[in-house]
């Protein structure tokens, strides 16, 4: 009895431990890979899909608040700033190889970024969306931290703006090979320029486990996608609001 007992208390410091909310987090992201591994990297599997079902089935099933889960999870979140300065990278190492495509990438990036936007915020308000919505629909396409410090200029909730920019990415690395074999479009840098504006972080993680060009075109495509919203989408949504 006393040793339930011990099991029991032991148990509810576990559960109310930010270090706990941690390891769900790394755990649940590790099976997630794992999944998607045993699947042969099936789209349907995505990772990060997996792992948020999991994380949020897990907290909610030990009643554990959000607060006490992001006070665990903030070394992560942390990170995302480190990430975010780290496209630099991509960027310096894609733009040597760009080879003559500059203006096409140049042209499909503008294209792309814009219609994300208006069809976004459209759709949202189609539906009866408040602003509050459509204003976190904006920078939806664009990676999360500086998604989130865009929602922040422009006076939108960047948690809002995390979870569609997050939703986004996962759907984004999900449908993106089947409607780029829809469409025909077989060459790897183009598959992966494409999932890198559409999809961001995600779908990146998603090109460079398929094809190393296509990786590389996705970080150039997310990078510079970024560096441009971060600049144009305060301006827009300020025009338009």
């Amino acid at each position: 009895m006393s040793e339930k007992h011990s099991i029991v208390e032991i148990w509810v410091y576990l559960s109310g431990s930010p270090l706990f909310a941690l390891f769900i987090t790394l755990a649940a992201y590790q099976i997630g890979l794992l999944i998607y591994k045993a699947t042969k990297q099936n789209p349907l599997a995505n990772p990060v899909a997996i792992a948020i079902i999991l994380v949020a089935s897990m907290i909610q099933f030990i009643e554990m608040p959000y607060s006490t889960y992001f006070e665990g999870a903030q070394f992560i979140h942390f990170l995302l700033g480190s990430a975010t300065v780290s496209l630099a990278i991509p960027i310096y190492r894609g733009l040597s190889s760009l080879k003559g495509r500059s203006l096409p990438l140049l042209a499909s990036l503008l294209a792309g970024g814009l219609i994300s936007i208006i069809s976004a915020v459209n759709i949202a308000k189609l539906f009866g969306a408040d602003s509050s919505i459509t204003g976190a629909m904006y920078p939806k396409s664009v990676t999360a931290p500086i998604a989130m410090g865009i929602a922040e200029r422009i006076s939108v909730s960047p948690t809002l703006t995390a979870i569609f920019a997050v939703t986004t990415g996962i759907l984004g690395a999900i449908l993106a090979p089947f409607i780029l074999n829809a469409l025909g479009m077989k060459a790897w840098w183009q598959r992966g320029f494409a999932i890198g504006i559409g999809a961001h972080g995600i779908g990146t993680s998603r090109a460079f486990s398929i094809h190393p060009e296509a990786g590389t075109y996705a970080s150039l495509a997310m990078g510079m996608n970024g560096v441009i919203s971060a600049v144009a989408i305060p301006i827009l949504y300020h025009v338009f609001n």
